[in-house]
């Protein structure tokens, strides 16, 4: 099969195209090239951005290397971190959908024989292979690699969500402003992805898990020369990808997406990983419900293995000099779809066999499946009279005393409120903080309830309280909590009914979140409901909040 650039760019009739490409410096060598996009969302925003543009330039000695000839392009990427706590916070899960559709223009308006997706963050990542998985092109992911642990604080390397811990020791009169003011200089020593086991880490770890990374790649450090060598080998890859005609619906597929559910499962990864995988998996078009199955399916079979920072004070450098996804996957390996093919041209079973490991590996970091740390999911799947849908939570980031919870409601419609709340001494123990209409809808764009659990923890109320949303939380967060209920308040699921008081039990290892009323009073309570009013009528939010499906589907725009 010949390359789909070469379509628009023969001889005579296409020569308007040459025109085009050579008035940007393409050469006649070139055009006679398969031409490889790189579609790099580095900006100065966003730290685990920070380093593309180097990593491009390695990327672009691989593809010249093996044959190829580059058109890079810029992508968004909005920074989870910053825009936390605030508006801004509406934007960053539809931004998705955003980078899908643009990846998916610029590939298709240009016809770009194959694409190396360069990103690291929370919703870069999915975004990147969503639109991986709608083309039918050789596509390879490569992330820019995590930060470095910062000083340490609270009795382990801090990160840079250290900083909203400690503003509730602050308030709790448990440090000092001084103490407070150096950890900002201190807790993010470098660039990178967030030094813990997040979402955007998480992500990260999925694609290699899924084979859209080369083996290796996700955990290698930002500032570790091993990622620059790694670019020039993503760069190699895909022209090899291009040559073999393996495209990405070759390599994302729902065996694939299993082998990810395994990994994120053993690795006790961030909850919002089951909505990206979700997103994903329908671009394939597989069924919301059936990955709903899967993950519970899986989560019962899958042992945890991997215990990092949130469950533990090891962070990202040392779950790669632990081994990382390589050594995770090679003790699960009878759990996965060993004959997947991955973006080596090989199957998940060859490129383990042929890993090469760099460091000795530490048990206390990766264990094994005969002595995995729990026998308990990393992440469950909840249902009950609160959740008919379908909610949430990570077992591995909640202290085994808090996996059964039963508590008396303080119901909030924001999470401002919330914050505010638990900042001013508002929330005691025995609480089930309850924060609704922050779902796909609601919201708009499921805002995470970072900064709440943050603040509950420094508080010291992060064992005697839980918190339950039809938002999302960040991958960083610990202490008991549910997120993604479906339906949403704002679609009158029942979260809308709660009120101040009400009992509610939030029981793990049974799989069930529940609201003590009977289902007559539940419906009473709905039927007297109102519907709120949009928070956004206009702009992108506009739209994403009319067409955003449920958490259970993932959060993708439904057309």
């Amino acid at each position: 099969m010949g390359n789909r650039s070469h379509d628009i760019l023969k001889k005579p009739d296409w020569c308007f195209n040459r025109s085009v490409f050579k008035s940007v410096g393409f050469s006649d060598d070139d055009l006679n090239r398969p031409v490889i996009g790189i579609a790099n969302s580095w900006n100065e925003l966003v730290p685990g951005h920070a380093n593309l543009r180097q990593v491009a330039d390695h990327v672009r000695k691989g593809i010249y290397r093996a044959g190829g000839a580059v058109a890079e392009f810029g992508v968004i990427g909005a920074c989870d971190g910053t825009a936390q706590g605030h508006a801004g916070m509406h934007y960053i899960l539809p931004s998705r959908d955003l980078i899908a559709n643009d990846i998916e223009v610029m590939v298709e308006a240009h016809r770009l024989d194959g694409i190396v997706l360069l990103g690291s963050c929370d919703k870069i990542v999915p975004g990147m292979l969503m639109a991986a998985a709608r083309l039918t092109i050789p596509a390879i992911f490569l992330n820019g690699g995590p930060m470095l642990g910062g000083v340490t604080f609270d009795g382990r390397k801090s990160d840079l969500t250290t900083m909203s811990e400690a503003l509730g020791m602050l308030k709790s009169d448990k440090i000092d402003g001084e103490t407070y003011e150096q950890l900002e200089e201190l807790c993010g020593p470098t660039c990178g992805s967030c030094a813990f086991y997040g979402t955007a880490n998480t992500m990260c770890c999925m694609a290699e898990a899924m084979g859209m990374s080369l083996p290796g790649a996700a955990l290698v450090p930002a500032v570790y020369a091993d990622r620059l060598r790694l670019a020039e080998s993503t760069g190699k890859a895909i022209v090899s990808l291009v040559q073999c005609q393996i495209t990405a619906d070759k390599v994302i597929t729902y065996q694939s997406l299993e082998n990810a559910i395994r990994v994120l499962m053993a690795t006790g990864g961030s909850t919002n990983a089951v909505l990206h995988l979700s997103a994903v998996a329908a671009e394939l078009g597989i069924d919301a419900g059936a990955m709903m199955a899967a993950y519970d399916r899986l989560s019962r079979t899958t042992p945890q293995i991997a215990k990092v920072n949130p469950a533990s004070q090891y962070d990202m450098e040392d779950f790669h000099q632990a081994g990382g996804i390589p050594k995770v996957m090679e003790e699960i390996k009878q759990l996965l779809h060993g004959d997947s093919i991955t973006v080596t041209g090989k199957t998940v079973a060859e490129n383990l066999a042929a890993y090469k490991y760099k460091y000795p590996f530490n048990p206390n970091v990766i264990s094994t499946l005969d002595q995995p740390f729990s026998q308990q999911k990393g992440l469950a799947i909840l249902k009950g009279n609160l959740a008919p849908g379908t909610a949430v939570t990570k077992p591995a980031a909640i202290d085994p005393a808090m996996h059964v919870f039963t508590g008396s409601a303080k119901v909030f419609d924001c999470e401002e409120a919330a914050e505010a709340a638990i900042l001013n001494g508002g929330i005691a123990a025995g609480d089930v903080v309850v924060i609704r209409y922050e779902g796909p809808k609601g919201g708009p764009g499921m805002r995470e309830m970072y900064k709440a659990m943050k603040y509950i923890y420094g508080m010291g109320l992060a064992k005697k309280t839980a918190l339950i949303t039809d938002g999302r939380f960040s991958g960083t967060n610990n202490g008991c909590f549910v997120g993604h209920i479906s339906p949403e308040a704002a679609e009158g699921g029942p979260l809308a009914a709660v009120e101040n008081g009400d009992k509610i039990t939030i029981d793990i290892p049974n799989g069930s979140l529940h609201l003590h009323l009977s289902e007559e009073e539940i419906q009473a309570r709905l039927t007297r409901w109102q519907r709120p009013q949009p928070k956004f009528t206009r702009g992108y939010l506009g739209v994403y909040s009319k067409l955003a499906s449920s958490a259970a589907k993932g959060a993708v725009i439904e057309i």
